[in-house]
């Protein structure tokens, strides 16, 4: 029940974070702003998507998990909603980047992290993979909606709709949604025994700062930031911001591209749980290093998929993209987890903060790309190659050595 509902608030937050592909081309219309101005406002998003993941992990041990989800639906709501009134492209950044932003954050992996570590023991990746599909999902399948509305209607209807299915899960967090098993009186699956709850700390800011802080002497952390900031910059700052007006300048329509963005969605779910259910049976830095390479080989050849109509080559890119979306995230939390224990969640949040600068630069940086040069093929080159160098520094995680028992020797 608990991870049920958890899947459908991912879904609701990640609604309005469809939008801001979809909506680039209407915007443009109405108020005239560049690429490089709507840029700027996705960045805000996403960075502050991720900064806030880490205190958003400890606000969650510090308030509990539903009211930290209810207040982040609830902003994300407002922030979507308050687009329909905006004339300047300031307001943009504050709802768009300000409080959708912080709202979604407060609903990002951290989340995910916090309720498989409290609620599973058994089946933990797979669990992770199918709540990190709901996210990832969530903004890609909704897509075509926003788009299509956008395009009938107009791009404020689109908000507000998104608007309302967002805060029309904000009763259903605080109705179901339960803290820790022990509440119930029950062990988490898989496990034996009744875990006690936690005794209820304070500081949640010192806690995230504490954690940075320790995790940020060891190599892995470092490794891991790298590997998931270049993750970010691949997936959410550049395919899922850009890929639609990209395909619309070589003349395909911005409804068909969003079906294509869909599409991913769909393909995402399988490879995340597959993704999430190898991670509990192989080595995690292995997975990542085979999915960061893919990932590499196949923004290298996409210049060259993009026309007017969808080819059977770009309809093999779209499958094959979608299967790797968020594949990373599985064996990212086990890492965390394994590494630094405890504190696994919060410095997860951390890891996931740099995905998502690297997704605000890469927003930025692809919308600047297509202003001065009319092309964003540099763009996709330069993430091809990032994604390759991301499977080189995951393979250098060092796992923690087991703790070997000593054994006693019996005396004659």
């Amino acid at each position: 029940m608990v991870a049920g509902v958890a899947f459908v608030a991912l879904v609701g937050a990640a609604g309005f974070r469809a939008a801001p592909g979809a909506l680039i081309e209407p915007l443009q219309r109405e108020f005239g702003w560049s690429t490089s101005t709507i840029g700027l406002a996705v960045s805000t998003n996403l960075l502050l998507f991720g900064l806030t993941a880490p205190f958003a992990a400890a606000l969650m041990e510090r308030f509990g998990v539903r009211v930290v989800v209810a207040c982040a639906l609830t902003l994300v709501a407002v922030g979507s909603g308050l687009t329909v009134f905006m004339t300047s492209s300031w307001q943009l950044v504050l709802c768009w980047g300000v409080l959708v932003g912080l709202g979604t954050g407060s609903m990002a992996l951290a989340f995910v992290a916090t309720i498989t570590g409290r609620w599973f023991v058994k089946h933990r990746g797979l669990v992770t993979g199918v709540l990190t599909a709901g996210g990832a999902t969530g903004q890609l399948v909704f897509l075509p909606l926003v788009a299509s509305m956008a395009e009938s209607s107009g791009w404020r209807t689109a908000s507000l709709v998104v608007s309302c299915a967002a805060l029309a899960v904000v009763p259903l967090a605080l109705l179901l949604l339960r803290e820790h098993p022990a509440d119930l009186g029950i062990p988490p699956y898989g496990g034996d025994e009744v875990v006690p709850v936690p005794p209820v700390g304070t500081g949640a800011a010192r806690r995230a700062v504490t954690a940075l802080t320790t995790a940020a002497r060891t190599g892995p952390f470092w490794f891991l930031a790298a590997g998931f900031a270049i993750c970010g910059a691949t997936t959410n700052g550049l395919v899922g911001t850009h890929f639609i007006p990209a395909a619309h300048d070589h003349g395909m329509p911005t409804t068909t591209a969003a079906g294509l963005l869909a599409l991913v969605g769909v393909f995402d779910i399988v490879g995340t749980v597959l993704s999430g259910w190898l991670t509990d049976r192989v080595d995690p830095r292995l997975l990542l290093a085979v999915y960061y390479a893919l990932r590499g080989a196949s923004l290298l050849v996409l210049p060259q998929l993009f026309g007017d109509h969808v080819q059977p080559s770009m309809l093999v890119f779209i499958i094959f993209y979608g299967l790797d979306w968020v594949a990373t995230v599985p064996p990212t939390v086990a890492l965390c987890r394994e590494v630094f224990g405890a504190s696994g969640a919060i410095v997860f949040g951390w890891v996931f903060a740099s995905h998502q600068v690297g997704a605000a630069i890469a927003a930025t940086g692809a919308g600047l790309v297509r202003d001065h040069l009319g092309d964003y093929a540099p763009a996709w080159y330069a993430a091809g190659v990032l994604s390759i160098g991301a499977a080189l520094l995951s393979a250098r995680v060092r796992r923690p050595s087991p703790v070997v028992e000593p054994v006693a020797v019996a005396r004659a």
